[in-house]
């Protein structure tokens, strides 16, 4: 159990700081991008939520592929291909449990869920800053 929760943390803290620098890179790169493709003047509110949605997108991607390589690495599940996909619908909570983690590793495949709950928040706090900050939405106007 023990090995389980510190693997778990391990992960946990590396998805944490590519999160962290993935959302620093994708506020550097929207605000490139919507000062180089203006329309009437103005920066593009629809470009810079494209652009955060994709960011985000890629960011959640590496983490989850992380992951996949722990599960696949550790024996959690028989190929990479079943990890992935395994890690998928673990990350983003949907569970659907026809991929069953090997008995030994059940409380580490656990902490996925957990993660991915964290970080799909934290990610959706951020659409919104992003949002009232350069996108469409307006403090006060649709909140």
């Amino acid at each position: 159990m023990l090995v389980n929760l510190a693997l778990g943390a391990f992960v946990i803290s590396l998805t944490v700081v590519i999160h962290t620098w993935g959302l620093i890179a994708i506020t550097h790169v929207m605000a490139q991008l919507t000062a180089r493709f203006r329309t009437r003047g103005r920066r593009s509110r629809i470009l810079a939520m494209v652009s955060t949605v994709i960011g985000i997108f890629c960011v959640m991607t590496v983490e989850v592929w992380l992951w996949a390589a722990f599960h696949y690495g550790l024996g959690v599940v028989g190929d990479f291909e079943t990890a992935l996909y395994f890690s998928t619908v673990s990350f983003s909570t949907l569970g659907y449990g026809d991929v069953i983690p090997a008995q030994e590793w059940r409380l580490f495949a656990a902490l996925e869920g957990v993660d991915g709950f964290l970080l799909i928040g934290w990610s959706t706090a951020y659409l919104i800053a992003a949002g009232i900050r350069v996108g469409p939405f307006r403090t006060g106007e649709h909140f």
